[in-house]
């Protein structure tokens, strides 16, 4: 139950931050906390980024529904991967920010690394559909008497 509401939160994330920044770059560049401050303002990065964001949401609108292990854990491993270096570019370039910025960008961001791993941590005690099989056949074995 925690793992779906997890890959459903990511995937909410995902498909509103993807919309934002392709349908309104410019309004995701000034509305959304601390983009501002890295400047100089790009349309075509921001809608590269939003586009991108988009094919990620699909990958996670296909784990979510299906809630199949491998999909789920490529999904969650694709953000991660984001998450860690879009922490490491903003821990570097803090220049611009105010103490507060500074901390509350770095709690958020870090928190963006550590729910995908908590995520596949918890894929880790999910059993695969072939063991499960496995499980189920050897109960359909049990209870027939083989």
């Amino acid at each position: 139950m925690v793992l779906r509401a997890g890959v459903w939160f990511l995937t909410f994330v995902e498909i509103v931050v993807a919309l934002v920044a392709t349908l309104a770059p410019r309004a995701f560049y000034d509305y959304v906390p601390w983009v501002d401050l890295i400047p100089p303002f790009s349309e075509h990065l921001m809608r590269d980024y939003g586009a991108m964001n988009l094919s990620l949401a699909l990958v996670f609108v296909v784990a979510a529904v299906t809630m199949e292990l491998r999909m789920v854990r490529i999904a969650l491993g694709a953000y991660l991967l984001f998450a860690i270096s879009h922490l490491i570019f903003h821990l570097t370039h803090l220049e611009h920010f105010t103490m507060t910025a500074a901390v509350g960008q770095t709690i958020l961001l870090t928190v963006a690394v550590l729910l995908p791993v908590g995520l596949l941590i918890l894929t880790a005690w999910r059993p695969s559909p072939a063991a499960t099989k496995e499980a189920n056949d050897c109960r359909e074995d049990q209870a027939l008497g083989d």
